[in-house]
């Protein structure tokens, strides 16, 4: 039997027109690499694609299109040439750019019978929302929230468009609230990834989206003894890969910073106080915790097992001279920092890692983190599939996968 046998049987009619058609797909991450491969073996004549990013090592587990060797190369130029292999008879056009960009303007629009949007950005999908209405093609909008997946029929004058509904606008949250008197598990989950993680391996806090310093005009003292906490956090970041590195974090944000919280007295008055971190009394308890500990995702961690999640344990020290492997996420990711700053050594940028919640390290290091401080705080901790469902893969501006 020959190719098209299949898609003609369960189509009947409809595959001629199907293959006479031209189709345009935006987005070449985990929806669009799915999508092009059932367009492609479905035997839609013309299909057109449209990504501004390029493959990363974290997209390697759920972009099924990518290999290990494509890193770094455009994700459309890529999905391209795979695809292309599963059905030679469709022809593909491939573009690394911007779909806001003014060459995919209205009459390029017009040019399609149906757009697909697989995108994971909300400005870009309103765009293509409103170029499909001015070009009058119907747009088959999809997505997903957390792990829930939604896919939207759109066409003007029949249907509902993409902003007919208020999508829900991100989160923010006063700076004071994240950095001293967190009441949530968010805020501790916030606190993790766009204070911590970004000071010891990013960039500073102070541009994060999550942190709202309007709300926090008024507390312009704790708002500077905050900055200077984090010109101390800074310098410790300087002794990255030494072998007191985690005692050093570990110390400083959940013993010193929390005692010189307790020591504002009017702060607790109608509050439970925290309650900091002693690290050597939780490390000879952690000495019977597997380090497999991470493999249980779907529940809540013990103190113990947050600690060997994030630091390193009492026998550190032997287990470094024994040769064996140092797990916790916070030397792995500083064992990645240093190597990528080995690497860009002559370089004009000093390198930063980025948090992405399907990178092991980084989702890891953020939720013991976070549950840390929530046991600080008396706050209710998370396991690592909820704190992984709270948060974005990173943030995007104008990007797509």
């Amino acid at each position: 039997m020959g190719r098209e046998a299949y898609p003609k049987q369960s189509l009947g009619s409809l595959y001629r027109r199907i293959k006479e058609s031209r189709v345009l797909l935006v987005g070449a991450g985990g929806i669009g690499c799915e999508l092009l491969k059932n367009l492609v073996l479905t035997g839609f004549g013309e299909i057109h694609l449209v990504d501004l990013d390029t493959i990363d090592l974290s997209n390697l587990n759920r972009q099924f299109l990518f290999r290990h060797e494509h890193i770094k190369k455009p994700k459309a130029l890529v999905a391209k040439g795979v695809a292309g292999k599963f059905n030679p008879n469709v022809k593909l056009e491939a573009y690394h750019a911007n779909i806001k960009d003014p060459m995919f303007n209205i009459d390029w629009f017009q040019g399609f019978s149906l757009v697909f949007n697989a995108l994971d950005n909300l400005e870009a999908r309103r765009h293509v929302n409103k170029m499909c209405l001015a070009a009058d093609v119907p747009l088959i909008e999809s997505g997903t929230t957390g792990f829930n997946g939604q896919v939207q029929v759109i066409k003007k004058g029949r249907t509902e468009c993409y902003d007919c509904n208020p999508k829900e606008t991100p989160k923010t949250f006063p700076v004071c609230t994240i950095r001293s008197t967190p009441s949530q598990p968010i805020h501790c989950i916030v606190w993790a990834k766009s204070y911590l993680f970004t000071e010891i391996f990013g960039t500073s806090e102070d541009d994060a989206p999550e942190f709202d310093h309007s709300e926090d005009s008024e507390n312009s003292e704790e708002i500077e003894k905050l900055r200077q906490e984090a010109q101390a956090l800074k310098r410790i970041r300087q002794s990255i890969g030494s072998p007191d590195f985690a005692r050093k974090i570990f110390e400083k944000i959940f013993g010193e910073d929390i005692l010189r919280l307790r020591s504002m007295e009017d702060m607790w008055k109608s509050r439970r106080a925290p309650e900091p971190l002693d690290f050597d009394k939780i490390s000879q308890q952690a000495l019977v915790i597997d380090t497999s500990v991470t493999q249980k995702d779907q529940t809540a961690w013990s103190l113990p097992e947050n600690f060997v999640v994030f630091s390193d344990r009492y026998d550190f020290l032997e287990r470094l001279r024994l040769g064996e492997l140092i797990n916790c996420s916070l030397r792995r990711l500083s064992a990645r920092l240093q190597d990528a700053q080995a690497k860009a050594a002559n370089g004009d940028v000093s390198p930063v890692l980025t948090f992405d919640k399907d990178d092991d390290d980084t989702l890891e290091f953020v939720a013991a983190s976070a549950n840390l401080r929530s046991i600080v705080f008396g706050i209710e901790t998370k396991s690592k599939f909820d704190i992984k469902r709270e948060l974005p893969r990173k943030e995007l501006v104008d990007g797509m996968y």
